[in-house]
Formats: C-alpha cells, sequence, structure tokens
C-alpha cells in the first residue's frame, strides 16, 4: 500500500517545476519576449525601408554597401576567368565562360542548360545589390551593420521612453496611496503605525509579544 502511495505521489521535481512554469513573472517574461520578438521585427522592416530610400543612389541599394577584401588565398580568389564578382545582368556570359572552364557544351535550342550553369554559380555565388560575390571571399557587410545599429537605437529609444512613463505612472500611483493612506489614518489614529526611530532596529515579533505580556501584568498589578 506505501508503495502505491509514493507511486501516485508526483516527484519533487514536477511540483517545483508546475510551481515554476505558473508563476506569474514567468508568463510576463514569455509575453514580453514574444511581444518583444514582434516589434523587433517591425522595427527591422521600418528602418530598411527608410535606408532603401536613403540609399536609392547606391547600386543595388542597402544590400551593395559592402567592402570585399582582397583575396588572401588562392580559396578566396574565386573561379577561375571569373574571379571574385561579377554583375548580375552580366550573368549569361559569365554561364558560358563556367560551362567552358569545365568542358560542359551548352545547346543554344536548350535553355535550360543555360539556367542550370547559372543556378550552380549562384550556389558559389551570393548577390549584394547588384553584383554576385564568391561566397568564400571575405566581405565586410556594412549595409547589415548600419541597419543593426539603427534596430538597437531606435527599439532602445523606444523601451527608455516607456520606462519613463512607467515610472513616473508608478510614482503618481504611490503618492496617491500616500494620500488616501493619510487620510485613513487622521481618521483612524489609533492604528497609526509608531514611527521609527533612525538607528533603532525594528522589534522582532517575540519582543512585540513579551511587551505586549509585560504590559497585561502591570495592568494586574495596578488592578489588584
Amino acid at each position: 500500500m506505501k508503495i502505491q502511495k509514493d507511486l501516485k505521489k508526483p516527484s519533487k521535481f514536477l511540483t517545483d517545476f508546475k510551481a515554476f512554469i505558473t508563476r506569474g513573472s514567468v508568463i510576463d517574461m514569455a509575453v514580453g519576449v514574444i511581444m518583444g520578438s514582434a516589434f523587433g521585427a517591425i522595427v527591422n522592416a521600418v528602418v530598411k525601408i527608410l535606408l532603401s530610400v536613403c540609399t536609392w543612389g547606391v547600386p543595388g541599394g542597402i544590400s551593395g554597401l559592402i567592402t570585399v577584401l582582397p583575396a588572401a588565398n588562392s580559396a578566396q580568389s574565386g573561379l577561375p576567368q571569373i574571379g571574385q564578382a561579377f554583375l548580375a545582368n552580366n550573368i549569361a556570359n559569365v554561364a558560358q565562360t563556367y560551362a567552358t572552364n569545365n568542358g560542359i557544351t551548352l545547346d543554344p535550342t536548350n535553355a535550360t542548360d543555360l539556367i542550370n550553369i547559372e543556378n550552380s554559380l549562384k550556389s558559389l555565388y551570393t548577390l549584394h545589390g547588384d553584383t554576385y560575390y564568391y561566397n568564400q571571399s571575405a566581405i565586410i557587410d556594412w549595409g547589415t551593420l548600419i541597419t543593426a545599429a539603427i534596430d538597437f537605437l531606435i527599439i532602445a529609444l523606444v523601451l527608455f521612453a516607456i520606462l519613463k512613463i512607467f515610472t513616473y505612472l508608478k510614482a503618481k500611483r504611490q503618492k496617491l496611496h500616500d494620500i488616501e493612506l493619510e487620510k485613513y489614518y487622521e481618521r483612524h489614529p489609533e492604528e497609526r503605525p509608531a514611527p521609527v526611530v533612525p538607528g533603532k532596529p525594528t522589534p522582532t515579533e517575540i519582543e512585540l509579544l513579551t511587551q505586549i505580556r509585560d504590559e497585561l501584568k502591570d495592568k494586574k498589578v495596578k488592578l489588584k
């Protein structure tokens, strides 16, 4: 019987986990994380739109703001006769060069062969703006850096404003509470707590009970 009761009794781990997961702070944190992610996505989209407008004259827009470092070894130099980069509108000619280098004969009447070669090139090169760059090249993506920095500044500014408003409302609420509490003590002065003397330790519960007991003894002695 005792073994059956022990089996039915939930483990301490499950009990503690249930208490943790149902705490209000955890739920509030989860809601905050979800709302923060959604807000971050909105801010990121707005920043990209604004930067796209501001970099209208840059070839390829904000995604074209990159710096390609010189090849330090053969792995970064790109494919033979193609190099580290080529323009997106020149991909057909580059595909012809790639096919020639690999001994592939393209059928002029079959566009599928050329499309397959272009897809192979796109797997080796990544489009930044209007130019394809070799994947193994060392690239500094200034556009992504600028976008992330502006995202951070906007989110930090919004959070700062929310914190200021929350602090103001909290102080206002505390002030109203203090006013109502003072009015209550004016109607019920006997319930007003004794003022705390600076430097004097707050009496413990046992000390208070002992003090009440002594006062009751003194009253009994006086009555006798």
